[in-house]
């Protein structure tokens, strides 16, 4: 009986990686029904072991999510590579008891990061942008575009929260001023402004956006300080799960939510559906339309990388500056030691 529970308890706390790095809102079931689907369609060619199919299907699927179906396949597709241990324990258990167990500590991960970041934000915005008055930790329905700093976050880059009748009309959800998931979010950008002319500039490079990652992903102390590279080992070491989704899809979804005054996860707010802005995330990273396009996003992927896991330079060492290292200097001296004794005796 302890057994059964150490693995129910296992099960449960691997299920929290679903929710941060492999698929914020697709259901575990569907992931298996699809990948069941598909396998079904597969069962004559009985030359392809279980690893091939994945490892075939992993690069086809990779770039191509052009419709739900390929999106749940790769999710599975993921789900397996960051939990090699489920297609077994799926083949092994009943199906409602792994699913269930999986789905509560994939649930319980993301009211985690909802809540974390609910608290911290305010703080944030207080620090950066100094509103008066300031938004009050305590009460999310202040926030939202009910809320000055908050509404220029949350506005659409097309439109000018400084100008009364954008702030009006986004309030009143007037036609021309409806925020859905279509328009950028400023808080997505550098700044918080986009220039019109270059939308891809600055995108997905918010200060805010690094400080909810590392809330997140490592520790809310080490969002307190974003200014400059990330620290490698602190990072990497103590936090492998941070690693695997260093692009932060996620969080500019919680982020949102954060800033709005809904004050209970769910995927619609009014007009914006947080379900096809993720979609919209997503592809912007796994589907750029060209070679250039694929340039950027390499490029972003790796200002990302600095920022939160550092630049080490221990491999830019040269072999005379490894020499002259204590540790090094000292074994040196001690085998100088040994070979002066043998030598007179």
């Amino acid at each position: 009986m302890l057994n059964i529970s150490r693995e129910i308890d296992y099960i449960m706390s691997q299920g929290r990686a679903i929710r941060r790095i492999v698929a914020l809102f697709d259901s575990i079931e569907d992931m298996i029904v699809e990948n069941d689907r598909r396998c079904d369609h597969e069962d004559d060619d009985h030359d392809m072991t279980i690893e091939s199919v994945f490892r075939h299907r992993l690069t086809r699927v990779a770039h191509r999510f052009a419709n739900s179906q390929d999106r749940l396949q790769s999710g599975y597709i993921v789900l397996n590579n960051v939990l090699p241990w489920f297609h077994q324990k799926a083949s092994n258990m009943e199906h409602d008891d792994y699913t269930h167990m999986l789905k509560k500590g994939a649930d319980s991960a993301r009211g985690d990061d909802t809540s974390k970041l609910k608290s911290l934000v305010p703080d944030w915005v207080n620090r950066e942008l100094k509103p008066n008055p300031p938004v009050d930790p305590e009460d999310k329905f202040c926030r939202g575009f009910t809320n000055d700093a908050c509404g220029k976050l949350l506005c659409p880059t097309e439109l000018d929260w400084h100008d009364p009748t954008v702030r009006a009309g986004i309030r009143d959800r007037v036609d021309g001023f409806v925020v859905t998931e279509m328009s950028w979010p400023a808080f997505l950008y550098a700044g918080y402004t986009a220039d019109q002319n270059n939308l891809e500039e600055g995108l997905f490079k918010s200060t805010l956006l690094v400080q909810a990652f590392k809330a997140i992903f490592t520790s809310p102390s080490s969002a307190k300080e974003v200014t400059g590279d990330g620290d490698g080992a602190n990072i990497i070491e103590n936090n492998r799960r941070a690693k695997k989704d260093f692009s932060g899809k996620k969080v500019k979804t919680h982020l949102r939510f954060a800033l709005s005054s809904v004050t209970s996860w769910r995927s619609v707010d009014g007009d914006f559906d947080y379900i096809q802005f993720w979609c919209i995330i997503v592809d912007f990273f796994e589907r750029p339309p060209g070679r250039v396009a694929r340039r950027n996003v390499d490029r972003l992927l790796a200002w990302w990388t600095r920022k939160v896991f550092g630049t080490s330079q221990r491999a830019e060492l040269s072999d005379t500056a490894k020499a002259k290292m204590s540790v090094n200097a000292l074994t040196l001296q001690r085998a100088r030691l040994d070979d002066a004794q043998f030598d007179s005796e």
